[in-house]
This record gives structure tokens, C-alpha cells and sequence, in this order.
């Protein structure tokens, strides 16, 4: 049985509340136990395809006609995308996003990538400062392999300086700023490296298509939950 939004929303709270906060070159989070395991579970069965890269990499702007969301259709016709959304647009586990993380989400637009990564893949650094006011990405598959396979973090000089843990149903979590410069070095994966890449963004943001509600800005409501 899929978990509801209330058992999604109370396992990221549990998440956010336990996460280890790093500080150099910029303010990070490392976190475990994000989801439900029912939820991973279900996320990891979606039928949808890992996308040809064609040789091309460096920006996922590179292939948007081929990236997947927890957008309005999917929400409809997967109750893990559903609930995962329903839970990030809750008001009161946005209020604790705000309380833990020190940003501001009010007005916001929830977006969720569900990023299926293969060989050849890669990214250059960038900080997602602009529309993205948050930035969570959530690590998903389970192949040991992918041990090694996480965030890339660079200094404000783009020079590497560290990598997140990889695991399944771990994450980092960063605000953009001028200097949260991140990315992924390119080396071998085996198989598909799976994760959803989390945002709020603001109101500038185009591709509406791509929100889990494009006409519901997020609200922020105090108190959060237990």
C-alpha cells in the first residue's frame, strides 16, 4: 500500500530534523532516511524509461524534452508522486523547511525532477541561483556501485573540494546562493543513477508544465507538525 502524504510529510520532517549541516565552501545539509521505504520502492517501479543522451551532457537544460516531473499528469496517475508532492506542498513542513534551512518559501512553486541518470553523464558547476530558492536532491537507487556516484562541490573558484555520501533515500540539501557552486564529475555509472531533483522556485519561472501545481503557489503556515 502506497504511504499517504501525512506519513511522507512526517518522514521528511524526521529527515530535516536529523540532517548534518556542513558550512564549507557554503551551507549544506547531508540527510538519511528521507522517505518512506514503500515510497522509495515505488518511485524506483515508475515506468519511465532512462532517456538516450545522444553523447551530450554538461546541462540537463540539454535534454529537456526528454525529462520527467511529479507534474499535474503524473501526480494523477501515481500515488508516490502524489504523495511526495503533497507533502512538499504542504504549509507545514514549508514552514520547517523555512525554520531549519533558513529560506524563505512562501510564493514558491514546488518542482520535482525524477532524474534517471546513465553513462555519460555529467555536470558542470553551477550555484541554481536565479528561480530556485531551494534546492534538495534526494538519491534514490539502490546498486552499491552508485556509492560514489553523488553531488559534486566546488569552492567559489569552481576547484573541487568534496562529493556527498550516495545512498538510497539519502540527500543534500543546499540554498542557492552566488557560491553554492555543485555539479557531477564525469565517471562511470553503472546502470541508471537514480534521484529527484527538488526545487521551489519563483513565480519567474517559465516551463509551468514542469510544477506539481502550477496555479498554487506554496503557503507557510506555523505550526509545523511533529
Amino acid at each position: 500500500m502506497s504511504a499517504s502524504a501525512k506519513e511522507v510529510a512526517a518522514s521528511l520532517l524526521r529527515s530535516f530534523h536529523t540532517a548534518s549541516e556542513g558550512r564549507s565552501p557554503y551551507r549544506h545539509w547531508f540527510l538519511k532516511d528521507c522517505l518512506p521505504q514503500s515510497t522509495v520502492d515505488e518511485i524506483l517501479s515508475l515506468p519511465i524509461s532512462a532517456a538516450d543522451l545522444g553523447g551530450v551532457s554538461g546541462k540537463r537544460e540539454l535534454h529537456n524534452a526528454s525529462r520527467h516531473y511529479f507534474d499535474v499528469a503524473n501526480r494523477a496517475e501515481h500515488g508516490c508522486a502524489e504523495s511526495v508532492s503533497s507533502a512538499l506542498q504542504d504549509p507545514r513542513v514549508a514552514a520547517e523547511i523555512e525554520r531549519i534551512f533558513g529560506v524563505k518559501l512562501g510564493g514558491t512553486y514546488l518542482r520535482i525532477e525524477f532524474a534517471q541518470d546513465v553513462d555519460g553523464f555529467w555536470l558542470e558547476p553551477h550555484t541554481d541561483i536565479g528561480v530556485k530558492a531551494f534546492t534538495f536532491l534526494l538519491y534514490l537507487s539502490t546498486d552499491p556501485t552508485h556509492a560514489d556516484l553523488g553531488t559534486d562541490i566546488y569552492d567559489n573558484d569552481k576547484q573541487w573540494v568534496g562529493r556527498s555520501p550516495f545512498a538510497s533515500n539519502a540527500a543534500m540539501i543546499f540554498v542557492p546562493s552566488t557560491i553554492s557552486y555543485h555539479g557531477f564529475e564525469p565517471r562511470k555509472i553503472n546502470g541508471v543513477r537514480k534521484s529527484l531533483v527538488i526545487n521551489y522556485v519563483t513565480n519567474e519561472w517559465r516551463a509551468r508544465e514542469q510544477l506539481s501545481y502550477p496555479e498554487q503557489p506554496v503557503m507557510v503556515a506555523e505550526p509545523a507538525f511533529a
